[in-house]
């Protein structure tokens, strides 16, 4: 029993997805079609880019990356600033998910004694990963998705993004730079991280293989076979390292959607929901179900794929399920001794819903 506990508290969104397939099984029955409804290519990419991201985790990157912060300042504004900006752009090449795993635990390191800065630097980065993420179909899974699943290509993708993107740095950067400046008392790393060399070649080789697997270049199965053979002879240890429920999350709601889909009358409500309010529709079901499987549901049911990339990807902001990255902010802080919860939440929430019903008004006139 405490196990089911375990796994409803902290798999959520998968317990849902796993319940909602489940049930349409009833609606629709089992077939060799289930296997048409997943998209192998994206369950294949994205379990690459967790190993590589993995890979880079264990041999210290993103620990340098953080000593080198550490060095330039000791104002917590600009400390606060720094650390906001890396996560908007790192977040574009290892995830929103990773860029929060890396970047929170740091900064909890740093401003954990001046505990209402903190809260507003863990809020600011969690904002900035969800939507600098957004630059990039391996920023986040409902990108790599989208990209696929509309067959994109690169360049119609940064076009579709750009404007968005760029909307979303200026209002970060406005926020920051209208908070107040202090003094903070930085412990620097006196013993910088050492990366090996090889494993750095190594991961960097596996990252572009996986670039080049997004841009259509290179096969998925190509590209899933050379990375497991790589991680199989050198590095086994990383297949723990991923994250398999977001993988089977995917496989469930693929399966659902599918048999949703596949019902005329669910197709027909859907679709004149959707229609000329997709931006509108999916930041809304986002707030609910998050924005992964938001996308994932929405897709088949309308042909603008543009304007669903960009509900999808705003769509992370609002409340603290939105975007599952979310999350990993929150319960960071949360099992940070004395943090406080309720403040955390607040903060999060304005700034969360300012910035979401700014960018879906901005994008609903310029999108």
């Amino acid at each position: 029993m405490e196990n089911i506990k375990k796994i409803i508290k902290n798999e959520t969104v998968f317990v849902i997805a796993a319940i909602l397939t489940i049930l349409s099984m009833f609606l629709v029955l089992p077939s060799k079609e289930y296997f048409e409804y997943i998209n192998f290519s994206v369950l294949a990419i994205l379990f690459c880019l967790m190993a590589v991201v993995a890979g880079f985790q264990k041999i210290g990157v993103f620990e340098a990356l953080s000593s080198i912060i550490l060095s330039r300042t000791n104002n917590e504004k600009s400390i606060g600033m720094i650390i906001v900006i890396v996560c908007f752009f790192t977040a574009m090449l290892i995830t929103n998910d990773v860029a929060l795993i890396t970047f929170v635990p740091f900064t909890i390191g740093i401003l954990g004694e001046d505990d209402d800065n903190l809260i507003f630097v863990i809020v600011m980065e969690t904002i900035a990963a969800n939507l600098g993420s957004m630059m990039t179909p391996i920023g986040n899974p409902q990108n790599l998705f989208l990209y696929s699943y509309y067959g994109l290509n690169i360049f119609d993708f940064f076009k579709i993004i750009a404007l968005p993107c760029f909307l979303s740095f200026v209002l970060i950067m406005t926020i920051m730079l209208c908070k107040k400046s202090g003094n903070l008392r930085v412990k620097a790393n006196q013993s910088p991280t050492l990366i090996n060399k090889r494993q750095l070649l190594k991961y960097t080789i596996m990252f572009a293989i996986c670039l080049l697997t997004v841009l259509n270049l290179i096969h998925y199965i190509v590209c899933f076979t050379i990375i497991c053979s790589i991680l199989i002879v050198s590095d086994r240890s990383l297949f723990r390292k991923i994250d398999y429920m977001l993988l089977l999350t995917f496989v469930c709601f693929f399966i659902f959607v599918g048999n949703m889909s596949s019902m005329e009358r669910i197709r027909m409500f859907v679709g004149e929901a959707l229609m000329n309010r997709e931006i509108l529709v999916s930041a809304i079901i986002s707030q609910g179900i998050s924005n992964v499987p938001a996308a994932i549901m929405l897709a088949p049911f309308t042909d603008k794929a543009a304007k669903l990339l960009i509900g999808a990807n705003i769509g992370g902001l609002g409340t603290i399920i939105a975007s599952m990255a979310s999350l990993i902010s929150y319960k960071y802080y949360a099992a940070k001794e004395h943090g406080r919860r309720g403040k955390y939440l607040l903060v999060f929430s304005i700034y969360n819903f300012a910035l979401l019903i700014i960018l879906i008004l901005a994008m609903s006139v310029l999108g």
